[in-house]
């Protein structure tokens, strides 16, 4: 087995050249290490590249506290790793290398040119800068150590096996979500390999796939300011208020995302699940009654078809007389009122039962991962192996949307890169 051509070995070798393996090694690399970044693809970012719709969702502008509430399964984690780094921090990296950037709605913070590639691209100027050295088309087929601490990596690089020294080694290596961009899942395999154990892994921040037509019906339809809340077994756990929108299949848009890691876990439970989407959150029931009575009063003359154009979107109308079974021809002086209620009813409640969930190609994150009661949340080292350190998504560690999950690729290898450097500080003073 080859070693690394020109090169005995490395201070620091970063695996996964996504948000939080880029950032771990350009911190590693300021600080004075020799880094190797070692990615399986044939370029960097991919999953950076399709972040915020192509735009890249760069962070939060929130206070700590709110990200806490946002992060699953235990928030207060990553305490130390904020406390590091944090938004403000990113952003001014950014500015740094040419980025310019604009806080939207919900604190968003967003590339002004609304171009992922303008951050990809900085950031990788920022390690050409330090002189990352990087190896593309490689793929880590397994971390050596020995005596419980590291020793280096076995890779496959055009074929050929070849060993890579390094005594502190980052895995960066993202969760299972967009395969496509090359998150399958390695660093799980790499982690149990030497010892760590796995919480399941499931997609989040996912698509929902609903039973009947309704949701093929409105295939396309995208509804602003309702609200949705996901029942289970009968009891309501939580809602969201915001935008969704139909697919052939179901579900999706902001507010189902945020609600789908919730789906997810009570689905795998075997568990009933119903989504109730409120088309008019801003009336509670009577007053919606009031206003549907003052609008068949009013047009009393008009089919009850035009009349709903009033109410609901266009494309609502037919499924909503279907489903109801009321004859959308009726004047507005012929609706009865227990039909009247039937309608109020279903703008209040329009239900449907979920049956499953789409599959990691389009999950936006991954829920679940390496177990962080085996990692020290204030420095990101392995408490089982010595000089392995984790950041980013391959940790048992998610949030909602909004830019969360960046921060928590950041934070967590800038931590980890400090650590490593700090520990190999203090290793050289004893030793002077």
């Amino acid at each position: 087995m080859a070693q690394s051509k020109n090169n005995p070995g490395y201070d620091v070798i970063v695996v996964g050249a996504g948000a939080s393996g880029i950032i771990a090694a350009g911190r590693a690399a300021e600080l004075g290490a020799n880094v190797l970044l070692i990615e399986k693809m044939k370029s960097p970012g991919r999953k950076l590249l399709i972040t915020g719709k192509g735009r890249c969702n760069i962070s939060n502008d929130a206070h700590q506290s709110t990200y806490f509430k946002n992060i699953y399964p235990n928030g207060k984690f990553l305490k130390h790793a904020f406390g590091s780094f944090f938004s403000k921090d990113i952003v001014e990296l950014l500015n740094r290398h040419g980025v310019p950037t604009t806080i939207e709605r919900g604190d968003r913070i967003f590339p002004t040119s609304n171009q992922a590639a303008d951050v990809l691209n900085a950031l990788m100027q920022w390690l050409r800068n330090l002189q990352v050295e990087i190896s593309y088309s490689s793929k880590v087929e397994k971390i050596i150590a020995d005596q419980n601490a590291i020793r280096g990596v076995e890779i496959t690089k055009n074929g050929t096996k070849e060993f890579i020294n390094s005594k502190s080694l980052i895995l960066c290596t993202g969760g299972k979500s967009y395969p496509g961009t090359g998150s399958t899942g390695d660093g799980y395999q790499l982690a149990q390999s030497l010892g760590h154990s796995i919480q399941a892994v499931r997609p989040a921040l996912v698509p929902l796939i609903t039973s009947g037509e309704i949701a093929k019906e409105l295939q396309g339809l995208s509804l602003k300011n309702v609200k949705a809340s996901v029942w289970v077994n009968n009891k309501k756990q939580r809602e969201e208020f915001g935008e969704m929108l139909f697919a052939h299949y179901g579900l999706t848009g902001p507010i189902i995302l945020t609600l789908s890691r919730l789906v997810v876990d009570e689905l795998l439970k075997k568990n009933k699940v119903f989504i109730h989407i409120d088309l008019k959150p801003a009336l509670d029931e009577n007053k919606l009654d009031t206003r549907l009575i003052r609008d068949l009063d009013a047009n009393g003359k008009k089919q009850l078809v035009t009349i709903f154009k009033s109410w609901l979107p266009s494309k609502l109308v037919p499924v909503f007389l279907k489903y109801l079974n009321i004859d959308g021809k009726k004047q507005g002086h012929q609706v009865n009122s227990k039909e009247r209620r039937k309608i109020m009813l279903m703008m209040k409640n329009f239900r449907f039962e979920i049956t499953d969930y789409r599959d990691f190609k389009e999950a936006i994150i991954t829920a679940g991962g390496i177990n962080t009661s085996e990692i020290d949340g204030k420095t990101m080292q392995s408490k089982l192996v010595e000089n392995l350190y984790f950041a980013g998504e391959v940790m048992d560690m998610d949030a909602n949307t909004g830019g969360y999950n960046l921060q928590i690729a950041y934070s967590t290898a800038w931590l980890a890169a400090n650590s490593i450097m700090k520990k190999k500080t203090l290793k050289t003073d004893s030793m002077n």
